[in-house]
């Protein structure tokens, strides 16, 4: 372009279909203009009708979906990105629609897409062209986008985003395409995905219409991605280029349209040690096969710790809550550890972290996660599944991954009379339909995880530091913390806390 031009326009020429920007250099308006009606002329010669370029979408004609939460750390994130959004659209002088999922309406179930896709999709009437769904830690840059927009038919059906895929066949996907788990690609959900209006608004019908039989919801970004792609009846997922993760130069980061911060959250100064108390869960029959890997990995770095189990033995030591056993469901374990928690019996820690023995976490990293929520307020979290939530049904916080409940949380829940209605019912799904029936939210992070490493996409998990993983099934758990968990000995905090019933020194464990 001629270095003496004066003013920056865009030109649609019909004849092409295109939008190009080009300058009018003072005096030479119609060279310019012939010159760019000659390149897209060459331009339509080549492409194929898959990759032609459509009229680039007005800010206006796209609406930003924030995948929020309720809790107040997430509403505020959730705000902080929808100004940025505004802040982009009134630089490029327009307007544009940022809706945050947990605003949508009242109903607490949205956050699994289907639910609010019939309210998405009569927000706008017929001025949207395409619907963008993003999380509060996904970075966009507007103008990028819709020239990546441009290259696909809003009026088709569209389904965008950057594809993972299992590396081996999934117990969280219920071993779906065994055969080759890669051939099936799914949105990252942290770099954004795109629907066109045309897809969203057969989706909205047919969830109004025909609503999934699915109960349960437990890894969304590849459920949404088989009901989209219906076998074989909708479209699978377009991968964009665009749509970035973790760029690998600067020449990356200037093509991605958006991006994603792969740190942990950073509110200021990890909460104390003493601050967090653990639960872990156990039995006889594990106290000499799970038991000895937890101490050797991650229960170093805690202070306050107790194991619950069925036989009270002082070699670990254990506590006996006076519950049976059971082979499934521990509810009644599980809320006789929560009237522990409040009975003074224990430290009044701010947190209680509820785990399997065959739990492993990161302590260090919960805690720097923790200093994001304030324990003041009724806090649960972890990785959150959800129950029949098509049909109002509810959320909850998965255990295998580790339960986190504030003080709060557990004084509104116990006080509330909610209980077990038996021993073995599952303690997790318990505790999800007493926090909906105090309307209490239950908020989700992608750090803590039910299944094993190998049971997600390598490269969706090496993208952040992780929380927490769940099962010894064929791994070597120490290897597994080794490789996941652990943090270089430099950025640990050294545990110095005396050796009592629930505080453990690290030479003692």
């Amino acid at each position: 372009m001629n270095d003496t031009c004066e003013l920056a326009q865009i030109y649609f020429i019909p004849s092409c279909a295109c939008w190009v920007h080009t300058c009018v250099m003072e005096g030479c308006p119609f060279v310019s203009l012939f010159s760019v009606a000659l390149l897209c002329s060459v331009v339509n010669s080549l492409k194929t009708p898959e990759h032609a370029l459509h009229r680039c979408p007005e800010p206006n004609e796209v609406v930003f979906v924030i995948q929020s939460q309720k809790n107040k750390y997430h509403a505020e994130q959730a705000e902080k990105k929808r100004q940025e959004l505004f802040h982009q659209a009134v630089s490029l002088k327009k307007e544009s629609t940022v809706v945050c999922l947990h605003e949508l309406t009242d109903y607490d179930g949205n956050w699994s897409i289907l639910p609010a896709l019939p309210h998405l999709s009569v927000l706008c009437g017929n001025r949207c062209s395409w619907f963008f769904f993003m999380e509060e830690v996904t970075m966009v840059k507007i103008q990028t986008l819709l020239r990546v927009l441009s290259r696909f038919d809003a009026e088709k059906e569209w389904f965008l985003g950057s594809p993972l895929y299992d590396d081996e066949s999934s117990i969280i996907h219920h071993y779906a395409f065994s055969d080759d788990p890669s051939s099936f690609q799914y949105p990252d959900f942290g770099a954004g995905w795109a629907l066109s209006k045309a897809l969203l608004q057969r989706l909205a019908k047919q969830v109004n219409d025909n609503p999934p039989k699915s109960d349960f919801t437990i890894d969304l970004k590849h459920e949404i991605a088989l009901y989209i792609w219906g076998q074989g009846s909708g479209p699978a997922l377009s991968p964009v280029p665009e749509f970035c993760v973790k760029p690998h130069s600067t020449a990356d980061m200037e093509k991605c349209a958006t991006t994603i911060t792969t740190h942990l959250p950073d509110c200021g100064d990890p909460v104390r040690t003493e601050d967090v108390f653990v639960a872990v869960k156990t039995c006889e029959k594990f106290h000499t096969e799970r038991i000895p890997v937890v101490k050797q990995t991650w229960a170093q770095d805690a202070v306050y710790l107790e194991y619950y189990s069925d036989t009270a033995d002082s070699s670990i030591p254990t506590v006996d809550l006076g519950v049976p056993n059971t082979d499934r469901g521990h509810c009644g374990k599980t809320f006789a550890i929560l009237e522990r928690f409040l009975s003074g019996a224990v430290s009044p820690s701010d947190w209680l972290l509820i785990v399997d023995d065959d739990t492993l976490i990161s302590l260090p990293r919960l805690k720097k996660l923790l200093s994001c929520y304030d324990p003041r307020e009724p806090v649960s979290l972890g990785e959150r599944y959800g129950y029949g939530l098509i049909q109002n049904g509810y959320s909850y916080i998965t255990g295998g991954g580790g339960m986190v409940f504030s003080r709060a949380a557990v004084g509104r829940l116990l006080s509330s009379g909610c209980r077990c209605y038996s021993d073995d019912a599952p303690d997790d799904m318990v505790l999800g339909m007493c926090m909906n029936t105090l309307g209490l939210p239950v908020t989700h992070s992608p750090l803590f995880h039910q299944a094993r490493p190998d049971d997600y996409p390598k490269a969706y998990l090496a993208r952040q530091p992780q929380i927490s993983f769940h099962k010894h099934w064929n791994v070597n758990p120490g290897e597994m913390y080794r490789q996941w968990l652990l943090d270089p000995v430099d950025q640990r905090e050294t545990v110095t806390e005396t050796a009592t019933e629930t505080r453990y020194d690290k030479e003692e464990l």
